[in-house]
């Protein structure tokens, strides 16, 4: 059963919602987006599920049996429908590309593939999500993220759940990527006024986040609602969940930019951010705690006003 729809306060800190109210509210962001995971519940309301593939040995098309897929899915692109959650880039079209199994793990190889497969398509995808990495290193993956990027997808990737610094950890210390590091914040505002969390005082780095001169951004990732497997929602926290924050923004901004590269998307974000001079505006745009780094923070309230 649905009440209402419910935005995480993740979703308003970053101005999101004011954003697609002014120009897209009620329809679907022409863009298409991959979450290269765990699949998608193909069946979710809140998802417009557009194409599926599987990498995994011994698995179907889109079938999300771990459920964190599908999470990231929602905060990128849960539609502006009314009652659930509503993403960065409302309604914008999945691509379910499995290469994680149901344990939450997959092989480099098998990620390779389903990034060539992005590639492959990448006239119809604008943005890509890595939600997951290792402390290792591979020239092979690597090099597959660069044709990506090369072919015109912006790669969003994160930054890692184990409080250090981020860069010995692939693929979000590849400098073709957006990284992307985990913020607490309680109360959807800056001002560090909300209650504190499991993870750290409002308006904080999150303690289990990666950190560092790698980091391009960072964004919310405690206690956000979203989408989950079975057609249902949950409340879950991590760079995982921070980064597809900023590849529906991505995907928002190329919708209005057509013809913008990746490292013109990149920019843009950045450009966009909040800063540490900006003073609170007393809503979402403002800094937050950071004793590791001067990343800006996923900011998308003037994302229509940005040329």
């Amino acid at each position: 059963m649905h009440f209402s729809q419910i935005p995480s306060t993740g979703f308003s800190r970053v101005g999101a919602l004011s954003s697609v109210n002014i120009p897209h509210s009620q329809t679907s962001i022409k863009a298409g987006i991959a979450i290269i995971d765990t699949g998608i519940d193909p069946s979710h309301p809140a998802l417009n599920v557009y194409k599926q593939i599987s990498f995994v040995p011994g698995t179907s098309a889109g079938n999300d049996d771990n459920g964190h897929g599908t999470a990231v899915a929602g905060i990128a692109a849960a539609r502006d429908d009314s009652f659930g959650v509503v993403g960065i880039a409302p309604g914008a079209r999945l691509w379910a590309v499995k290469v994680l199994d149901s344990t939450g793990t997959g092989s480099i190889s098998t990620i390779i593939e389903g990034i060539d497969y992005v590639t492959q398509n990448a006239k119809q995808i604008d943005a890509a999500n890595l939600s997951f990495g290792c402390q290792c290193s591979s020239s092979a993956l690597d090099a597959a993220i660069n044709s990506s990027v090369a072919a015109g997808v912006t790669y969003v990737v994160a930054a890692g759940n184990s409080g250090e610094d981020m860069s010995s950890w692939s693929p979000a210390n590849n400098p073709n990527v957006i990284s992307v590091a985990a913020i607490a914040d309680s109360d959807g505002k800056c001002g560090g006024l909300g209650h504190p969390t499991q993870y750290g005082p409002d308006d904080s780095l999150a303690s289990f986040s990666n950190f560092g001169s790698k980091v391009t951004l960072a964004a919310p990732g405690v206690d956000i609602y979203t989408t989950y497997m079975d057609s249902s929602y949950a409340t879950l926290s991590g760079t995982s969940i921070a980064a597809p924050f900023v590849t529906g923004a991505a995907a928002l901004y190329h919708s209005l930019h057509p013809t913008a590269s990746p490292a013109q998307v990149l920019g843009a974000l950045v450009s966009m951010g909040s800063t540490a001079s900006p003073i609170c505006n007393g809503d979402g745009h403002g800094y937050f705690n950071n004793p590791h780094g001067n990343e800006p923070l996923l900011y998308v309230g003037n994302i229509t006003n940005v040329g």
